[in-house]
C-alpha cells in the first residue's frame, strides 16, 4: 500500500484502540451499580460483575480466530462493534441491575471479539517491520482511553444528571468507529488454514509457555483488581460509606491515577525495553509493583495512597508485552495459536477481583484483596527468574 493509503486505513483501525479501552469502565461501574443496587444482591456477589465481562476472554478468543478466517478481519471488527453498541444501549435504554448485567456481558463479548481480530487487521496496513511500532501506539491509544474513562464517568454524573450517561457517550464513539472502518478501504487478507482448538489448548503441556499463560492471567488479574480494589480501598482509610453516590464521586477519579501513571509506564517501558534485557526489566518492576501493594497495608492517607497506586500502575505497565513476547518465542513454530492463547489468558481479570472480594470479606478489610493482588505480583516474581529464551 503506498503511504497515503496506508495512513488512511491505519487511523481507524488505531481508533479502534480507543474503543477497545472501553472494557476498563467496568471497574468504575462496578461502584456505581453497587451504590445503586446494593440491596438486591449480597456485597461480595458485585465482585463479580467484572467477571461478567472478562470470562469472554476465556470463551471466545480461540473461536474468533477461526471466524475471522471464514469472514475475515475487518468484518469481525465490525460485528464486534455491533455488539458492543448493543451492550451500551440495553442499560440506558431500560437502567436495572439485569440489565446493566446483560451490557456488562455483551461489552465483554465484543472487547473479546475486537481484542483478538483488531491486532490481526492492523498487519493488512502495516509492514511487517513497523508492526511492532505500530502496535506499540495502539497500545498507548488505549491506555489514553482506559485514562479517560473515571473521568467520562464522572462528567456523566455531575454535569448529566447520571453516570448512565456514559453509556450514549461510549456508544458515539463506538459508531463513529464502525462507520469510518467499514467506508475505509482495506484489502482482505488471504484465507488462512483453519486452526484446532484441541491443538491450540494442548500447547499449555509446554513447561514454558503454562507458566507463561498463568503470567497473563495474573498480570491482567492485577490489572482489573486494581481498577476495582482502588476506590473501595480508598473509602475504607477515609472512612466513607460505598452505598452512598457521594463517596463514589469522592473516589472516582483514582482509577485514572492508575491509568494515567500506567499509560506514563507504556511509553517508558517501549524505550526501556529497547536498551535493556526483557527479564531485567520484568524483575526490577515486578519487585517495584510488589513494595508499593505491601506498601498499602500500612497507608492511611489519600496522597500516600493515590501514590502507591500509580506506582503500581506504572510498574506493571508493560509486563504484559514482555510476557506475550516470552511466550512467542518460546514457540515460534507456533505463533498464531500461542497469540490465541494468551489472549484467552485475559479472562485472568474476572478471577481475581471475586477472591479479591471473599479476601476482603473474610478478613473484614480491604487488606485481605490486597494480599490477593500482592500474591499474584509473587507469582510473576516468579516467572521473571523462569529460563528466558529471549536473548539480550
Amino acid at each position: 500500500m503506498k503511504n497515503k493509503s496506508i495512513l488512511t486505513a491505519l487511523v481507524p483501525i488505531m481508533f479502534g484502540f480507543f474503543v477497545m479501552g472501553f472494557v476498563d469502565i467496568v471497574g468504575i461501574s462496578t461502584s456505581y451499580v453497587k451504590a445503586d443496587f446494593g440491596g438486591q444482591l449480597p456485597e461480595h456477589w458485585f465482585g463479580f460483575l467484572p467477571s461478567v465481562v472478562l470470562i469472554w476472554f476465556l470463551v471466545l478468543s480461540v473461536p474468533t480466530s477461526l471466524l475471522m478466517n471464514s469472514i475475515g478481519r475487518k468484518n469481525t471488527v465490525l460485528l464486534s462493534v455491533a455488539i458492543t453498541l448493543a451492550g451500551m444501549a440495553i442499560p440506558f435504554a431500560h437502567y436495572n441491575l439485569y440489565t446493566c448485567l446483560a451490557g456488562f456481558a455483551l461489552l465483554g463479548i465484543g472487547n473479546a471479539i475486537l481484542q483478538v481480530s483488531l491486532m490481526p487487521l492492523l498487519t493488512n496496513v502495516v509492514s511487517p517491520e513497523k508492526l511492532a511500532s505500530a502496535a506499540t501506539g495502539g497500545q498507548a491509544v488505549k491506555a489514553v482511553s482506559s485514562f479517560a474513562g473515571p473521568f467520562i464517568a464522572l462528567f456523566a454524573a455531575s454535569a448529566l444528571g447520571s453516570w448512565q450517561y456514559l453509556f450514549p457517550i461510549f456508544g458515539g464513539f463506538t459508531a463513529i468507529f464502525g462507520i469510518w472502518l467499514y467506508a475505509t478501504d482495506i484489502k482482505r487478507e488471504k484465507t488462512a488454514q483453519s486452526t484446532s482448538l484441541s491443538g491450540t489448548f494442548a500447547l499449555l503441556s509446554d513447561k514454558t509457555v503454562l507458566p507463561l499463560f498463568i503470567g497473563i492471567v495474573a498480570v491482567v488479574g492485577i490489572d482489573m483488581g486494581m481498577n476495582m480494589g482502588s476506590p473501595m480501598l480508598l473509602m475504607e482509610r477515609m472512612n466513607l460509606d460505598p452505598k452512598l453516590q457521594s463517596s463514589v464521586a469522592e473516589v472516582a477519579l483514582v482509577p485514572s491515577v492508575y491509568f494515567a501513571c500506567r499509560t506514563i509506564g507504556a511509553f517508558a517501558g517501549t524505550a526501556m525495553l529497547a536498551k535493556m534485557n526483557p527479564r531485567t526489566y520484568f524483575k526490577i518492576h515486578m519487585v517495584f509493583s510488589l513494595a508499593a501493594a505491601l506498601a498499602m497495608f500500612f497507608a492511611d492517607s489519600k496522597i500516600l495512597l493515590l501514590a502507591l497506586v500509580g506506582c503500581i500502575g506504572y510498574g506493571i505497565s508493560s509486563i504484559f508485552s514482555v510476557i506475550f513476547s516470552e511466550a512467542l518465542n518460546a514457540r515460534p513454530d507456533k505463533e498464531n495459536e500461542i497469540s490465541g492463547l494468551m489472549i484467552t489468558a485475559v479472562f485472568g481479570g474476572a478471577v481475581l477481583p471475586p477472591i479479591m472480594t471473599y479476601a476482603s470479606k473474610a478478613v473484614s478489610s480491604q487488606n485481605g484483596a490486597i494480599a490477593v493482588l500482592a500474591a499474584a505480583m509473587l507469582y510473576l516474581i516468579a516467572c521473571a527468574f523462569l529460563p528466558s529464551k529471549i536473548k539480550s
